[in-house]
């Protein structure tokens, strides 16, 4: 992802789920951003620390060589959710657990004026309207570029979609063609609270997906999400058990129980080097 640092402002807020809310951006920011045509478009929100002063202009790569460890900036993506060019706002998705995280707590007070820096946008999928249909599946975490995706599909297209959430209490109406057939998969407690039993190995969203009808024609397969439960499980399945290609499957883990977005990193890395060696096919 090109590194282009881009600042805007909190225009306005809007709680859309019981764990979700939308922080939409805008200010002169906007003019400078690069909208992308692909659905699952992010951008890597920095998170000054609490009491420490930046320098003038903001520059990431000095602040990360001259300030210790412990002052220096959180850095976390997130999927750009729709661009309004007529009101010069983006708006972003947070999933919100209480006061855990650094993320979530700060999209839940956050008000009109807050300052807010990022790099890019990345981005790299969007719903192939030739494809005879696609297999789409996410939890909380992806479930943004998921809904950007079946808002992107054409209306003749045919669609399996599996969504992992709490409860009813976090399911959103969706913008999707007739022929796409959407679940919603409660696993009982937020991705913070969920123990072994429905997280990880155990996601539920992982058995509904195995048991869906495969449909005739390769898929184009968009799936995010955990990466215990993606990566390790419904990559796998969706790979080797069914033969999709690569071109064809979309499939990341967004993060990792147990892990900040930069120990997930790290443990991505290290997965990657795992496979090289081993001459994964997936």
């Amino acid at each position: 992802m090109a590194r282009k640092l881009n600042t805007m402002v909190v225009t306005r807020t809007e709680w859309i789920t019981a764990h979700m809310v939308r922080v939409y951006l805008g200010g002169p920011g906007f003019t400078e951003f690069d909208a992308s045509d692909d659905t699952d478009s992010y951008i890597k929100i920095i998170f000054g620390r609490p009491g420490v002063d930046y320098p003038e202009p903001f520059d990431l790569d000095r602040i990360r060589s001259e300030f210790a460890p412990a002052d220096q900036p959180a850095v976390r993506t997130y999927t750009v959710r729709s661009v309004d060019t007529e009101r010069g706002e983006i708006a972003v998705d947070f999933v919100v657990h209480g006061t855990s995280g650094i993320a979530g707590p700060w999209a839940a007070s956050a008000e009109p004026g807050d300052v807010v820096r990022f790099n890019g946008p990345g981005s790299g999928y969007r719903p192939d309207p030739a494809a005879p249909w696609h297999l789409m599946a996410s939890d909380e975490a992806g479930l943004p570029a998921l809904a950007s995706a079946l808002e992107a599909l054409p209306d003749t297209a045919i669609a399996k979609v599996f969504i992992e959430v709490a409860g009813p209490e976090d399911e959103l109406t969706l913008a999707a063609p007739s022929g796409a057939d959407i679940t919603w998969i409660h696993r009982g407690a937020g991705s913070d609270e969920a123990d072994d039993a429905v997280a990880g190995d155990n996601a539920p969203v992982i058995a509904a997906v195995r048991a869906a009808e495969w449909l005739d024609g390769e898929p184009q397969v968009f799936i995010h999400g955990e990466a215990q439960a993606v990566m390790h499980n419904l990559r796998r399945y969706v790979r080797k058990e069914r033969g999709v290609s690569a071109r064809n499957a979309s499939i990341s883990g967004y993060w990792r129980r147990g892990r900040t977005e930069d120990g997930f990193r790290q443990w991505k890395a290290e997965l990657r080097k795992e496979e090289e060696s081993a001459g994964s096919a997936l």
